[in-house]
């Protein structure tokens, strides 16, 4: 069969982008509903139709062939913009209808979620979101893979292949012991933050880099000695009421986190414009629903001021009269 005549198979693109992303044949059938002869077929018809070899099988492991490498970005752009036509045809006359999937970091989901469900219940009640927590990273890779329609993040490193568009500037808050000296302090500069006592996010927490990157900002500084490692704030904000440190957290986040008896509070002056963090959503450059993106992004908004007011109300009721 000639390769100029040879055209793949949507099925056949998904069989092979399925075991590149599993590295497993069998995960990748059970991923597609298929059994896992029908896969090993799809990808040999693939390979012989392109004369190719795209993977290299063992008993042990899966190994993608260097031109396997080379065309897999392809296979996954196709299908990205496979997925968008369909998604767009049957979203061309309702927009923001039927099922949508959203990936969204950890340390935003929990705190805007409940109001987020509730204003798109009451703007766009056809609309089914399903929403996925995870790491900016996992997110992205994700995103670009179209497991997600959109994802909602702190300012990427790098969109190649994706959009992002700003939503809202988010303020951070210095959490410390009671009787820490800066409890109460509403005045703070980067400057004043002990970094020797910063407790972190672990590592892939898109605010641990941000916090990191804030530290940088100040010349002469202190090392972040980083002197324990957590997968939440919860437990951030458990070590620092145990008087193990210090920490930043988002001050959406204070209304579900305040209720922790020996942590105290400080703001900065100047507000997220000083110690902050961009918001945006993101999505595939290939994607011809930016506008439909667009009307989301004001809803997440929307349930983002909600929760940012309330969590300041408490916040300031906290720290009144210090």
């Amino acid at each position: 069969m000639s390769t100029r005549e040879y055209r793949p198979t949507i099925t056949q693109l998904r069989t092979f982008v399925s075991i590149a992303e599993y590295g497993h044949f069998g995960t990748a059938a059970s991923n597609l509903g298929i059994s896992q002869p029908s896969l090993s077929q799809a990808l040999a018809a693939l390979e012989t139709g392109l004369d190719v070899q795209l993977i290299e099988r063992s008993t042990r492991k899966v190994i993608v062939t260097s031109t396997g490498e080379e065309l897999l970005p392809l296979a996954k752009a196709t299908l990205a913009s496979l997925d968008d036509f369909v998604t767009k045809a049957h979203g061309a006359q309702g927009g923001l209808e039927g099922g949508i999937s959203i990936g969204m970091i950890p340390t935003l989901a929990p705190y805007i979620l409940p109001e987020f469900l509730s204003e798109a219940s009451a703007k766009l009640p056809t609309l089914q979101p399903v929403v996925t927590e995870d790491k900016t990273e996992a997110l992205l890779d994700n995103l670009r893979f179209g497991k997600f329609d959109l994802a909602i993040i702190a300012s990427p490193d790098t969109t190649t292949g994706l959009k992002f568009e700003r939503l809202f500037l988010e303020e951070f808050v210095l959490v410390v012991p009671q009787g820490h000296q800066l409890a109460g302090r509403r005045n703070l500069k980067v400057s004043d933050i002990p970094q020797d006592e910063l407790l972190l996010l672990d590592d892939g927490h898109c605010l641990r880099d941000q916090v990191l990157d804030l530290c940088r900002t100040v010349k002469n500084s202190g090392e972040v000695r980083n002197l324990a490692r957590a997968t939440s704030l919860n437990t951030l904000i458990q070590l620092v009421a145990a008087g193990q440190g210090i920490t930043l957290i988002p001050l959406s986040s204070i209304t579900s986190e305040h209720r922790r008896p020996g942590v105290d509070f400080a703001t900065f002056a100047g507000g997220a414009s000083v110690a902050g963090r961009q918001m945006g959503y993101v999505f595939r450059t290939s994607s011809a629903r930016g506008s439909d993106y667009a009307e989301l992004g004001k809803i997440i908004t929307v349930a983002f001021d909600r929760a940012e007011k309330a969590s300041r109300e408490l916040l300031e009721s906290t720290m009144q009269g210090r």
